[in-house]
Parts: C-alpha cells; structure tokens; sequence
C-alpha cells in the first residue's frame, strides 16, 4: 500500500522542477564549453558524483509504503468487513535497505564497532556477589558509528536526515528564485516606481534579522517542515533579487533591446526572450552556492528549537541531541559526529561544484 505524504510529494515535485531546469540549460548555447570545463576538472567531476549520491539516497527515502499484516502463520489479516489491515508505519526503500542497521537495537549507548555496551550495569552473580560491568551488545561490531541514547544505529539515524537537508535546500530554493528573478527583472528593466517599491520591499527585509523573522513565523503558525520552508524562502530571496537587478540595469542599456523596442516588442516578451536568459548564469551559480548555507541553516535552527520537529530525521536535530552528551563522562561524541560528517559531504561537494560552474560560465575567466 503506498503511503501518500506531502513532503514525498514535494521531492518528486522538486525533481521534476530540476529536471527541467537542467533541460532547459542543456540547451543553451555556452553549454557545451561549460561542459567540457566541469570535465576538466576533477574536484568538479567528484563532487558531482557525491551530490548524485546525496539525491539517490534522498529519493530512496521517500518511496514508502506499508506492509500488510500477517499473524503467526504468515496469513494475512483482516477486519470485520474484509479489508486487509497495513502496518502503522510506512517503511521506505531506504529503510528497507538498511533493515540489518534498523533493526539492531541496543539497550543504551555504544561506541563505534564496539562488542559491550558503553554504560555499566549492575549485575547480581549466582554466589551473591554484586559486580558492575558492561554487558555485551546483542549486535556486536555492527554498529559503524555507534547507537545513540535509546540503541538506535547513528549511521541510519544520519541517511534519515539526508533526505530532509535536500528537501529544505532545494524547496526553499525553489521558493527563493522565482521572487528574486520577478521583482529583479521588473525592478531593474522597468525602473522608476517598480524599482522604488522593489528596493523598499527587499531593504526592509534586510533590515530585519532573519532569525527574528523565522521565529516570529514559527511561533505564529506552528512548527513545521513546510513551515520552515516557506520562512527560510522568504527571508533568502532579497540577495539574489539585487544581483539580478542589477544585471537588469546593465542588460537593459544594450543594443539589442533598444532594437527589440524600436521595433514594437511588447516589454514582457524582451524580459523573457532577452532579460531571463542572460541573468539565468547568475540565477544557477547562487542558487548552487546557497545550497550549503540553507543546509547548515536547518542545523543552526533545529539546534535552538525552531528547526524541523523532533519527528523527522535531520542532522540539526542530531546536533540539538548532542549538547549534553558531550558533557556526560564518558563522552558521547559520535552522535555529533555522524551529523559533522552528513553535513561536510554535502556542503562541501556543493561548494566545489558551485565554484567550478562559476569558473565554467563566467565568461571572464575563459581563455
């Protein structure tokens, strides 16, 4: 039975939005040079394969559905009017590839391929004597990055968050850009009083701390992922609209739009035939560069209890869980340290990429 649910729906919409983004610039002339500059580039080429990587296990968490249930015998159950009954919770195809991690629970806390459990119990032996030790795990050196504060596995508590970290950076990117490339393009190709108003919206918004505004949001309608969201586009289009308003500026002085008028164009079919096009470079660069910035985002967030809820899988929840087992003796730093590792692999990657497509399609750096 599949399982239906709107942040699912929301990745396979972000994939097709993608997609077609990546269509469109396939087809534009200066990618083919830009191609074959990423290519040359080997940092380029593996943080390519590690983003892919990152969406792949994205895309493997939300495909779910629930299995039927099923007694003793293996026969399946019904109800009084004949309807199979389903399991409560939907596993994913991520879930189900890590059944041998997910399922091999602890009692407590254990470090990394340990065989005992790290904290001590209290054991009463046959002849009365009263010894502390650390019993053995029921999953000895299985656990790659230890199990946390109930016996879950760190390393499948970090695949969980993945998913959230791209849906967040790429939702709210996708929130973020259509604003900034409206009002940038209305604001800097029409000017006078659009460009005012443009520049008094984007300003007052600066003005504000964003971190001011996303709790005010939270508070007012409810933590939430979709929430989250929508506040985090909110709040992250203003930079990108002033750099494409610029562009606007520079765009609209040129040859051939002042031909384009001259010769009775309708001003929306030049923003969108002449203007989009030549911003669209700068749209991809910063939206691949501010990736990492939104992904870290959720973590700052999440660790001061405005993020994601506790519900959902993410690396800032993992952070928020990890300030007071690092004070405890003996330290619990591998909670931390699946979360530090989740983030530097996709952050990282994306700055490389981001850096190497900036140096692929800026026209001043080519030879």
């Amino acid at each position: 039975m599949p399982e239906i649910v709107l942040h699912n729906v929301i990745v396979f919409l972000l994939l097709a939005a993608v997609f077609g983004l990546c269509r469109w610039f396939v087809r534009q002339p200066y990618w083919p040079s830009a191609r074959r500059a990423l290519a040359r580039r080997r940092a380029a080429r593996v943080s390519f394969i590690v983003l892919c990587l990152y969406a792949a296990v994205g895309i493997l968490d939300s495909i779910a559905w629930r299995d039927p249930l099923s007694d003793d015998e293996g026969n399946r159950v019904y109800n009084a009017q004949g309807e199979a009954l389903y399991e409560a919770v939907p596993l994913s195809v991520l879930d189900r590839l890590c059944t041998p991690i997910r399922t091999a629970h602890e009692k407590t806390y254990s470090a990394p391929l340990a065989s005992t459990q790290l904290t001590m119990e209290t054991v009463h032996l046959d002849d009365g004597t009263v010894v502390r030790i650390t019993p053995p795990l029921n999953y000895p050196g299985r656990h790659l990055l230890g199990t946390d504060k109930v016996g879950n596995d760190v390393l499948f508590i970090t695949l969980k968050g993945v998913r959230t970290a791209l849906i967040l950076g790429v939702f709210t990117s996708l929130i973020a850009i259509p604003c900034a490339l409206l009002f940038g393009i209305a604001a800097g190709y029409f000017g006078g009083l659009i460009d005012d108003a443009v520049q008094y919206v984007y300003t007052t918004l600066m003005s504000i701390p964003g971190i001011l505004l996303m709790v005010a949001f939270m508070l007012l309608f409810g933590r939430g992922f979709t929430q989250l969201c929508i506040i985090m586009g909110i709040t992250t289009w203003t930079g990108l609209c002033r750099l494409v308003r610029a562009e606007s500026i520079k765009l609209r002085e040129l040859e051939y739009i002042a031909a384009s008028e001259a010769l009775g164009v309708a001003r929306p079919v030049i923003c969108y035939r002449h203007i989009l096009p030549n911003v669209m470079h700068i749209v991809i660069i910063s939206a691949v560069l501010n990736f990492s910035s939104l992904v870290l985002s959720e973590a700052i967030l999440s660790y001061i209890g405005i993020g994601v809820g506790p519900e959902t899988g993410s690396w800032g929840n993992m952070i928020n869980n990890a300030r007071l087992e690092l004070a405890r003796a003996p330290v619990v730093w591998w909670n931390l340290a699946g979360a530090f590792i989740g983030m530097l692999g996709l952050v990282l990657s994306a700055n490389l990429f981001g850096d190497a497509l900036r140096d692929a399609l800026d026209p001043r750096l080519k030879e």
